[in-house]
């Protein structure tokens, strides 16, 4: 399996590597948690305003690079999260994937991706009151973090063009039915943007 990974890495970055065209840099706050069946530990959750964990705030960001080897149609995704997860305790994430362009009209554009994802998040089998029975994440009681791989793991971007370098930009990370996920902020061209 880890052949693969290094070798669809090795094919992207060959693709990526002559094109020097239609870089970014993404901020985002990170930002809404959404559990579609509420959560057996809503109680730990301080940011929680249903009492049932079905929306809980984040606070935190995450910072991506993107580079398009096909312009205007494909691109190479990673992405660095660092946030305070829905009990307030430190997490992160780390994305690599592929994505694309699923329209680009006007100023407005929607971007599909995929790729694997390394969740993970302080254990919170220290809290008091804690089901882990019901837990998303791996790892023992008595470990530090939780974790969890995600393979196939998958986000909507949506951009609204501002100028020629900035644009508005919002992601939807459909987790159904564990965990989806909402963040806003901006997506910063390194090159000046040309139409396609």
């Amino acid at each position: 399996m880890n052949r693969w990974i290094l070798f669809a890495l090795l094919l992207i970055g060959s693709l990526a590597a002559p094109a020097q065209h239609r870089r970014n840099l993404n901020f985002k706050y990170f930002g809404l948690t959404l559990h579609p069946k509420g959560d057996d530990n809503a109680d730990l959750m301080p940011l929680n305003p249903d009492g049932k964990g079905y929306f809980v705030v984040n606070v935190g960001a995450s910072v991506g690079y993107e580079q398009f080897f096909v312009p205007g149609k494909f691109s190479f995704k990673a992405i660095q999260a660092l946030y305070a997860d829905c009990a307030m305790r430190f997490a992160g994430f780390t994305h690599l994937g592929v994505r694309a362009v699923i329209f680009d009209i006007g100023r407005h554009s929607l971007n599909g991706g995929i790729g694997p994802t390394l969740v993970y998040r302080r254990n919170w089998s220290e809290l008091e009151g804690y089901n882990l029975s019901t837990s998303f994440f791996g790892g023992d009681p008595d470990d530090k973090w939780q974790y969890k791989m995600i393979w196939y793991a998958g986000e909507f971007e949506y951009n609204y063009q501002l100028s020629d370098r900035v644009d508005f930009s919002t992601a939807f990370v459909p987790g159904y039915p564990n965990i989806m996920s909402l963040s806003v902020g901006v997506r910063y061209w390194l090159k000046d943007k040309v139409k396609e």
